[in-house]
């Protein structure tokens, strides 16, 4: 596995989408694919809509602009609070679970995924809880030889109008409505896209799919649910 030394960046580099997106089955063998290989991919014209849209005014959320953090400095900004989600529920999937604030591993350079895959990890460089604009990441681990299932497990299940709601602090939620959901071979995700600050808010979940190889001890693809904010 590849890895990018030196200074944390804001934007992750693809060594974190082997590393993020499932806790490789290092002590299996022969496991040839995916268990939670998701069905067609929905949605792509809907998500580049969102990339490219103003964001919306909304008089119950601030009205700060977005703060931009530079590609090439991994601090975060000064001059303002991010707002961290705590907790992320999707009824479709049982899914419950704590939300941890990660950013980028100082030492290989990767996408500091939380260790329990019980957990799901947001990345603390982008966009927050409250953000009027851009895209929340979220990620979180499909399964583990010493684990078992991940959070994100069945992720690739989700249909679009499947309902997403990201707890922040203070106990406020936020809902989400699941618009897409596309899969891509690690080596050509377009990480632009989903790790934006530009566009409509909206939340982006990823974790990996597709087949496994036994070699390299990771899955070929990520699987990528967009979620749009309900008004």
């Amino acid at each position: 596995m590849s890895s990018h030394r030196g200074t944390p960046r804001t934007r992750p580099g693809r060594a974190l989408l082997l590393v993020l997106l499932g806790v490789t089955l290092a002590t299996v063998a022969g496991v040839a694919a995916c268990r939670s290989e998701p069905a067609d991919d929905f949605g792509a014209p809907r998500v580049t809509t969102l990339a490219s849209s103003a964001p919306a005014v909304s008089s119950s959320r601030s009205s700060a602009p977005a703060v931009r953090v530079p590609v090439q400095d991994g601090a975060l900004p000064t001059d303002t609070t991010v707002d961290a989600p705590v907790r992320l529920r999707i009824p479709a999937l049982k899914l419950d679970a704590a939300v941890d604030a990660v950013g980028i591993d100082a030492k290989t350079g990767d996408f500091a995924v939380p260790p329990s895959v019980d957990q799901v990890g947001w990345y603390r460089y982008g966009p927050g809880f409250s953000a009027g604009a851009g895209s929340i990441v979220v990620a979180g681990h499909v399964d583990s030889a010493a684990e078992g299932d991940g959070a994100f497990f069945k992720l690739g299940s989700l249909e679009a109008g499947d309902s997403v709601t990201l707890s922040g602090p203070g106990g406020q939620d936020r809902t989400f409505e699941v618009v897409a959901r596309e899969r891509y071979r690690k080596t050509a995700i377009p990480l632009e896209k989903y790790f934006a600050r530009e566009g409509a808010a909206r939340l982006t979940l990823i974790t990996c799919g597709g087949p496994f190889d036994p070699k390299t001890r990771h899955y070929r693809d990520n699987v990528v649910v967009t979620a749009a904010a309900r008004s």
